[in-house]
Parts: structure tokens; C-alpha cells; sequence
């Protein structure tokens, strides 16, 4: 089987002695998996199996074995590899659109004045190559536009021309931790969904609210983080997707109750602390872009003069075929393209996204409005069935560290004790 980064993960902040439940409720998984992981993980790193008189067991890792896998597995260097490879090749990634962007308008505007300084000429050389002011092109709006961003990249946009904004107000304003070029791919794309874990994050809390009612809830202390509960009838049927995943057991009490208790998330290899959880589960709205405003108004202020130079390119080189001018003029829809794109795909991105956070916000709600709503004679019913077991180090039965004989002379005053209590009850 495929060893598995989170029960790794987990084996590591659970300080290298878990039982199955103690990886589900630490990832998320469900028990078949975390069981799995853990049972590949220690044959690949020769852990320790312990058994406790109560039959249930824990595991004991190596505290370097990740350092063991590495030396017997040539795929686990390779994705330690892939990993810091791929992290180059995507911020190569990121900042490439910015340098196209970057790129286009540069050789835009470069043909564009090229185009211009050659009309110029060919006016001067019809007027006998005398100048007169005022003549030949006379204002050129874009010479005075690649002026202004010029300074712009020079100086930033508090500072032009000589002028220099000493405002409080724009000095206390945060820096974005991206630079510009970053800023325009999270322009582009922005940066991700912030929910893109969630399923990890509901089994998780779910398991430590189990954990920490010590194995036995109502379905309403679960509702909180499952989608599509409803309390105002007497189904239940959104708490099977729990009991499926870490195995739980229905009970129904004398006043036709149901409460769930769930045995394999009973067992851990140490005594647990209940952990602080959050009263539902709250999905986080997807942010515009993490690019400053600065940033944002140069990329639309990028796009914008692409779009225009393109056509006004396409206007001013018809007829040019050779020469660097006709490379750049074949290059002119394609340059257009680009640019309606790098202006469009954020505008569409904007107005999906407030749709997106009408959805979260919907879901938060409907969440928050199941807290608090537990019925107290189903949590004393469940008070039943809470226990907890831990596999300590005192209380096993049987553990691989050591021979099977040694253990037998260790454990044997146990033994004699446990032959004497079956002798007295026989």
C-alpha cells in the first residue's frame, strides 16, 4: 500500500505512539484507512506492535523514520525532489503571465514610437528636411501615456513628476507580501480556495467532539458540522455519513432516543485532553486577490493600454510586413487577445465569486442556527456508553520490542494471577 503523508503527519504530532482511532480522529480518515496507513507505515519502519490485556493496540515509530524511508524508498526521495522542483516551476509559472503582460506592452509601444519616429522623418524629408514647430506629428497621446508609466515603474504611484505625496494616510497603508508580478497572477486567478480542505477539517473536528465526549454523542452535537441536518423532524439520517466512517454504533433508550458510540475512537495510546473545537463549522469566504490596490490598478492600467495599443497598432502598421514592425503587427491579434483575457477572466472571477460567498454564506448559517440545540436526557443516556481506553505501557499483554519468553518471565506474577482467578471461578 501506499504510505500516506498524513498518517505520517500524524504518527509525528502524536509523538510516534498511536492507535488506529487516535490517526482517524488526528486526519480525518475514516477508520479502514487510517488502519491501513498505520499498518503500512509500521512494516515499512519496523514499529513496535503493543497489545493490552483488553486485546486493543497501539504503535510505536521510530522517532527517524522518516529517515528509514528514505533509505529504503527511492519514490519518497523522488517526492521530496518533485516537491521543491515543482515549487520553482510554479512560481515560474505564476510570474510568467506578468512578464507576457510586461513583454506585450513593451513591444507594443516600441513599435508603436518606432512607426511614429519613422512618419516623423519621412514629414521632415517631404519639407526639405527643415523643422518647423509644431509641423509633422504634432501632440501624440501615447508618447504622453508611456511618460506617465514610465514614472509609475520608476517612482510608484505617490511619487511623479517631482511631486511627492507625504500623506500619513498612504504611508501607514500595509505592503502586499506578493510582488508585482505575483500580484498580477493573484489578479488573474486569485489565490486559491481557502475551503479547498474542508472534508479534512469536518472529520476532524467531528472526531475530536466524539473524542472528547469521550466516545458517545446525540446526533445534535454533530450537526453543527454536517451538511443538510435537520432538527425539526425525528430523522437522523445525516449522522450515517459519520457512523460510516468511524464505524458507530446506534443505541436507543427507553424513551425511543438515539445516541451513537463509536468503540475504535474509545481506544488511544495516552490519556487525551478534551480539545477546544469550534462551535460549527465555518467555511471561509473566497478573497478577490491578495494584490495591493497599487497593484491591482497597475495590472488593469497594463491590460487596458495593451488592449488599446494593440488596435491602434493594427491601425497605424497596416501595410507593414517586414522588419521588426511587421513581426510585431502579425503578432497584433494575438497581443488583443491577451489583453481582453487578462481584463476579462478577473471580471467574470469577481462576479463568481460573490456568488460563491452568498453559497458559504448560507451554509454558515444554516450551521450556526443547530448549535446549542442538544436535548439533555439524550446526553445522559449517552453517558452510558462514554468510556475511554488507553493502551498504556503498563497494561500490555504482549509488545514485539521484546522476545516472546522474556516477556512471559516479565509478566509472570499476571499470569500466575490471572490462572488463579480462573482457578477459584471454575
Amino acid at each position: 500500500m501506499e504510505l500516506s503523508q498524513d498518517v505520517m503527519k500524524a504518527v509525528e504530532s502524536l509523538e510516534y505512539r498511536v492507535t488506529a482511532g487516535d490517526v482517524a480522529a488526528k486526519t480525518g480518515l475514516n477508520l479502514s484507512q487510517a488502519e491501513a496507513g498505520v499498518l503500512a507505515l509500521a512494516s515499512a519502519t519496523q514499529a513496535h506492535m503493543q497489545v493490552a490485556e483488553t486485546g486493543d493496540i497501539a504503535y510505536e515509530f521510530p522517532r527517524q523514520f522518516r529517515s528509514i524511508l528514505r533509505n529504503q524508498y527511492w519514490q519518497l526521495r523522488w517526492q521530496e525532489t518533485w516537491a521543491k522542483i515543482w515549487a520553482v516551476l510554479f512560481y515560474l509559472i505564476r510570474i510568467s503571465f506578468g512578464i507576457m503582460l510586461i513583454a506585450a506592452v513593451v513591444l507594443v509601444f516600441v513599435a508603436i514610437i518606432a512607426i511614429q519616429i519613422g512618419m516623423q522623418s519621412q514629414r521632415d524629408d517631404d519639407n526639405g528636411g527643415g523643422y518647423r514647430g509644431g509641423d509633422g506629428c504634432g501632440f501624440n497621446p501615447w508618447l504622453w501615456i508611456g511618460r506617465d508609466w514610465f514614472y509609475w515603474f520608476s517612482y510608484g504611484p505617490r511619487r511623479q513628476y517631482g511631486r511627492y505625496d507625504s500623506s500619513p494616510r498612504r504611508h501607514s497603508r500595509p505592503s502586499s507580501e506578493l510582488n508585482f508580478l505575483e500580484g498580477i497572477y493573484s489578479f488573474l486567478f486569485g489565490d486559491g480556495d481557502p475551503n479547498k480542505n474542508l472534508d479534512e477539517r469536518r472529520w476532524g473536528v467531528i472526531a475530536t467532539v466524539i473524542r472528547n465526549n469521550r466516545g458517545a454523542v446525540s446526533a445534535e452535537q454533530l450537526a453543527p458540522y454536517l451538511d443538510n441536518a435537520n432538527l425539526n423532524d425525528d430523522l437522523e439520517d445525516y449522522v450515517i455519513p459519520a457512523l460510516s466512517r468511524f464505524d458507530g454504533r446506534p443505541k436507543v433508550s427507553p424513551q425511543g432516543d438515539l445516541v451513537y458510540y463509536f468503540p475504535e475512537l474509545q481506544v488511544t495510546a495516552k490519556n487525551q485532553k478534551n480539545q477546544s473545537v469550534p462551535a460549527f463549522l465555518k467555511e471561509t469566504k473566497r478573497r478577490f486577490t491578495s494584490a495591493s490596490s497599487d497593484q491591482v490598478t497597475i495590472a488593469i492600467g497594463l491590460g487596458t493600454l495593451l488592449v488599446a495599443g494593440s488596435i491602434y497598432l493594427s491601425y497605424i502598421a497596416a501595410g507593414w510586413t517586414t522588419g521588426f514592425i511587421g513581426l510585431i503587427y502579425s503578432l497584433c491579434d494575438l497581443f488583443l487577445a491577451y489583453g481582453l483575457a487578462f481584463l476579462g477572466i478577473p471580471a467574470v472571477r469577481y462576479f463568481w465569486m460573490k456568488q460563491q460567498n452568498q453559497k458559504i454564506e448560507t451554509r454558515n448559517s444554516q450551521r450556526q442556527r443547530l448549535v446549542g440545540k442538544t436535548v439533555a436526557r439524550k446526553l445522559d443516556y449517552a453517558k452510558q456508553f462514554a468510556t475511554e481506553t488507553i493502551v498504556g505501557k503498563d497494561n500490555l499483554a504482549y509488545t514485539t520490542e521484546t522476545d516472546l519468553i522474556d516477556q512471559d518471565i516479565t509478566n509472570r506474577d499476571k499470569i500466575d494471577e490471572e490462572w488463579r482467578k480462573r482457578l477459584e471461578s471454575s
